[in-house]
Order: C-alpha cells, then sequence, then structure tokens
C-alpha cells in the first residue's frame, strides 16, 4: 500500500499539479478507505517528502551512472550532460525537486539526502578540476555549474523558446556552447 500510495501521489501531481495533493485523494483514486494512506503517511507533507526525496534519489542515481573520464573537465562536462538529460527525461520530478514548495526540511531530513548527494557529485567534480580539496572556491563554481545547467535545461524545456524561431542549427549547438562556456570559466588563472 505504501508504494501504491507514493505512484498514486505522483500521478496526482503529474495530472493536476501539487494543490490537487491530498491523502483523501490518494485513497481515492485507490479505491481504498480514505484513512488506508494515512497508516503509512502521517500527513499530505510526509508523502510529498517521500515523493520528493525520491525524485532526488533518481537524479543522483541518474548522476552517479554518467560516463566517467579520468579528465576532470570532461568528467564535469558528462556530469552536466547527465543532468540535462534527467532533466529532459523526467520533468515532473525534475520539477518536484527544484520548482516545488518543499515540505519543512526539519520536519523531513531524509528528503534532502540524495539532494546532498548529487551537490556533492558535483562539488568532487569541481574539486578535482581545482586539484584540491574541496573549498569556498569549490562550492562557488559548483553553484555556478549547478545554476547554469539549471537555466539551460528550463530553457530548453520552455515554450517560450519556440516563440523565438531560432534554427536549428542554434538549439543544436546550444548544450556544447554551455559547455564550453563554463569550461572557459573554470579554466580562469589556468584552474
Amino acid at each position: 500500500m505504501r508504494e501504491a500510495c507514493v505512484a498514486e501521489a505522483l500521478a496526482i501531481v503529474g495530472e493536476s499539479g501539487l494543490e490537487a495533493l491530498s491523502l483523501r485523494e490518494v485513497a481515492r483514486r485507490l479505491h481504498v478507505s480514505h484513512q488506508a494512506p494515512y497508516k503509512h503517511f502521517p500527513s499530505r507533507d510526509h508523502i510529498l517528502a517521500e515523493v520528493v526525496g525520491r525524485a532526488f534519489g533518481g537524479f543522483a542515481q541518474h548522476l552517479d551512472s554518467r560516463t566517467r573520464s579520468a579528465d576532470p573537465m570532461e568528467d564535469l562536462a558528462q556530469l552536466g550532460l547527465a543532468y540535462l538529460a534527467f532533466a529532459r527525461a523526467n520533468p515532473l520530478h525534475y520539477r518536484l525537486m527544484f520548482s516545488t514548495p518543499l515540505p519543512d526540511l526539519h520536519q523531513h531530513p531524509g528528503m534532502m539526502k540524495q539532494a546532498k548527494h548529487a551537490f556533492a557529485i558535483l562539488l568532487d567534480g569541481v574539486a578535482r578540476l581545482h586539484g584540491r580539496p574541496a573549498d569556498t572556491l569549490s562550492e562557488l563554481d559548483a553553484l555556478f555549474v549547478w545554476a547554469s545547467m539549471h537555466g539551460l535545461a528550463g530553457i530548453l524545456q520552455s515554450p517560450a523558446l519556440q516563440t523565438l524561431d531560432l534554427e536549428d542549427s542554434v538549439l543544436n549547438s546550444a548544450i556544447p556552447h554551455a559547455l564550453l562556456g563554463i569550461r572557459a570559466a573554470l579554466d580562469r588563472n589556468g584552474l
């Protein structure tokens, strides 16, 4: 029943938006007693935290499974490509992770465990590029890379992009061009 509740909660959010999510709606759609989901989730926030935590888990697993390279810059490029591929293949999960008001982090500490893991993958990649343990500069550069990939993912999925009438060659070059821009920015001072 727990797994069915989680799957149905995700389906509700995907079909009707976050506002439609309630444990009562989960129960109605599963054709069970309205109290049945409460045996597994004390509140709406608890089931939402589970759904979001699993989305971050899938995201971290996807980043972990990327093609790896011994060259730190190439490895970061592969990480960026994996980020964009996840966003494209999992738009609902991506939206849940990055565009949803999240339940209280203190009440649901497990929800962000995999999010922290995903950021640690990026931070480790940037630290490898710097050739030293992670420090403040690594954290700043990791945030820069994340912001760049997040922005590009959002733009590439936006219906507004279609109104620009850009040539296919421009759209096909957007990802490699962004990766080159990140490379140039991180290559400052011989890094």
